[in-house]
């Protein structure tokens, strides 16, 4: 059994053992990304529509990519999202490939930002 330290680094480095997104989503609401972010055109919501988050209301902290070599359409990004103005933090599941959400050009291009800063 792989220790905790080796888990998250395997996670982070995207090599080698790789959690599954179930896994991956139960250990991010352990630390504090507990709002399930659902696409829309133009936002992010939660909440069933309470909360909404336009791109300026939120930045992308990490993003990880699941890939599961032996079905092609499990594949996923998975981006933790925190929006300091609404106070909250949350992860969004993306699809790619032919099941990509429909969303504005300036909703894919504030969710891949996190690409650019780090």
């Amino acid at each position: 059994m792989m220790d905790q330290k080796t888990a998250n680094d395997s996670l982070q480095a995207g090599t080698g053992f790789m959690m599954n997104l179930t896994d991956a989503i139960r250990k991010l609401s352990s630390r504090g990304y507990c709002e399930n972010l659902v696409p829309r055109f133009d936002h992010l919501e939660c909440r069933s529509g309470e909360i909404k988050l336009y791109p300026e209301d939120f930045v992308v902290e990490e993003m990880i990519r699941f890939e599961n070599s032996s079905d092609p359409d499990d594949q996923s990004i998975l981006y933790l999202v925190r929006s300091p103005s609404k106070g909250l933090r949350g992860l969004y599941v993306e699809s790619y490939g032919l099941y990509h959400d429909d969303l504005s050009d300036e909703m894919q291009k504030h969710l891949r930002s996190y690409h650019r800063a780090h």
